[in-house]
């Protein structure tokens, strides 16, 4: 099916950045252009998702110019599910800034700033061309740099300069890459690429452009051994921006790898042995580094790590059912993470804190709350029936077919180490009473105006409940997953639906 429509998610978030640079000085407008141009992305991201359900797949040839040569844009599966989980993060966390965020900021142009970020997500789900998916990527990088530095503090530019200096590396590698494919095949269309790697001879070439491709990726995503810089910036921007980083930009590596392995090449054993190896890695430093932090965010960034290596280990199985495991985790963690970023400053606002060790009482002064944040942590830790425990138990089950009893172990070891660390969490912050040196802290968001406070609580709710949703109507998450994989495993229903026109 081809339709300009697929354009519209990017559309919407491009007009409403534009449309901010006329209220530049005006606080309230901006807030209220914002929420209103997120809402028209969630509206037109869910006609989107619609419409690749029931009509199969969409595309655009840019200016009339057919594939291979001309700009184009795909909504498969997998990339309007993508979309759809974009527009509903960025909707939470747009309503969530409009109070979290401080007035100098916005002044900057953080609103701005944000719907480029987002526009750039959307683009990189939605577009056929490698080529153009590095030029996304820019667009986001870019976008999370001048975020993540607003402001100016210190703390923040020494993350934001980690941040920025392996994404550049990563990007380098990226293009590298493409450089090597476009000179091994003459095309950069995905849909046009697997013909011509097919009938490249030196396979040893393809290999090494495969691995390129990997690592570039795998930076972007945080895997071992390049996953440092992230647990080192993610912490340092305000909770909205840290919620949209947790929840989306890891993901957007994983996306790509998705995509590039299952269309463009065809990993060989050698290839699927390093997934499964990096996974592991990532696994165990993800978890183990968590183990001893007290921050909640540094806490939640190893977290990070450790779950992209769920994904990496269900990709690096390569079957069907594990690629329904990776979809329904993707599902289920971007709204839980960017959640938790959202959880973490609500928490910040009310204590002034983060350190868990010095947070506590939080059942008794704020019941209804505290039941919210343990529907975000238990999800995290996949206890049944939440949506982290039927994942989880597709990836177990595909390990074990496999007889890998190593990559079985370490998703054992990695979900009992998140639930034991999740739990200290829920002891320490909501169980105990607050230290009495911390008396003095007992409430900094009783001053808030009601309008602010509905800002704050609300979108960690609504996710909540979109995360209770996933957990409890499992079996529709479960058809979108099975869909998705069923397509990642037949590639030919996505190079048709592009280059039909061929036939």
């Amino acid at each position: 099916m081809i339709s300009n429509f697929i354009l519209a998610p990017i559309l919407a978030h491009m007009i409403t950045a534009i449309v901010l640079l006329f209220f530049w000085k005006n606080v309230q407008a901006q807030k209220t252009v914002s929420v209103i141009g997120n809402i028209v992305g969630f509206l037109v991201s869910w006609r989107l998702f619609a419409l690749v359900w029931e009509n199969g797949n969409m595309t655009l040839q840019m200016g009339g110019w057919q594939a291979p040569f001309g700009i184009t844009f795909v909504s498969d599966t997998l990339s309007a599910t993508m979309v759809m989980l974009t527009a509903i993060v960025s909707l939470a966390v747009g309503i969530y800034s409009t109070a979290a965020t401080n007035i100098s900021r916005i002044r900057y142009g953080h609103f701005f700033i944000y719907h480029f970020l987002i526009m750039g997500l959307m683009g990189a789900f939605l577009t056929g061309d490698i080529f153009n998916l590095y030029v996304w990527f820019e667009v986001v990088i870019i976008s999370s740099f001048v975020l993540l530095t607003l402001g100016g503090k210190k703390r923040q530019m020494e993350g934001a300069v980690k941040y920025v200096t392996m994404n550049m590396l990563a990007s380098s590698i990226f293009l590298t890459a493409i450089g090597i494919l476009y000179g091994i095949t003459g095309s950069l269309n995905i849909a046009d690429l697997p013909q011509h790697v097919a009938a490249v001879e030196n396979r040893g070439l393809v290999t090494v452009t495969a691995l390129l491709f990997f690592v570039g990726f795998g930076i972007k995503s945080a895997v071992f051994p390049m996953y440092y810089w992230l647990p080192s910036s993610y912490h340092t921007p305000p909770s909205a921006i840290g919620a949209v980083f947790g929840g989306l930009l890891t993901k957007m590596g994983v996306y790509s790898m998705i995509r590039v392995f299952t269309v463009v090449f065809e990993p060989d054993d050698f290839m699927l042995g390093v997934f499964i190896v990096i996974a592991i890695l990532t696994m165990i430093s993800g978890a183990l580094g968590a183990i001893n932090k007290r921050n909640i965010r540094r806490i939640l960034s190893y977290f990070i790590v450790c779950h992209i290596g769920y994904l990496i280990a269900g990709i690096g199985m390569y079957t069907e059912l594990a690629f329904v495991g990776v979809v329904f985790y993707l599902i289920h963690d971007v709204i839980v993470k960017s959640n938790f970023f959202m959880m973490s400053g609500l928490i910040q606002k009310i204590r002034v804190t983060q350190d868990i060790y010095r947070l506590g009482g939080f059942y008794k002064d704020y019941p209804k709350l505290s039941i919210v944040f343990g529907i975000i942590l238990f999800s995290l830790a996949g206890i049944p029936p939440l949506s982290g425990f039927w994942p989880k138990i597709l990836l177990f089950q595909e390990a074990f077919k496999a007889e890998n009893y190593v990559l079985l172990g370490t998703l054992i070891f990695a979900s009992f180490i998140t639930l034991f660390i999740v739990a200290r969490i829920w002891s320490e912050v909501f169980w105990k009473d607050l230290p009495k040196p911390n008396a003095e802290e007992i409430d900094h968001f009783a001053p808030f105006h009601m309008r602010g406070r509905l800002a704050l609580v609300l979108p960690v709710v609504g996710l909540a409940v979109v995360s209770l949703l996933i957990g409890l109507n499992a079996s529709f998450v479960f058809e979108v997953a099975e869909r998705v994989a069923h397509e990642l495993m037949n590639p030919s229903i996505y190079i048709d639906s592009v280059m039909h026109h061929l036939k």
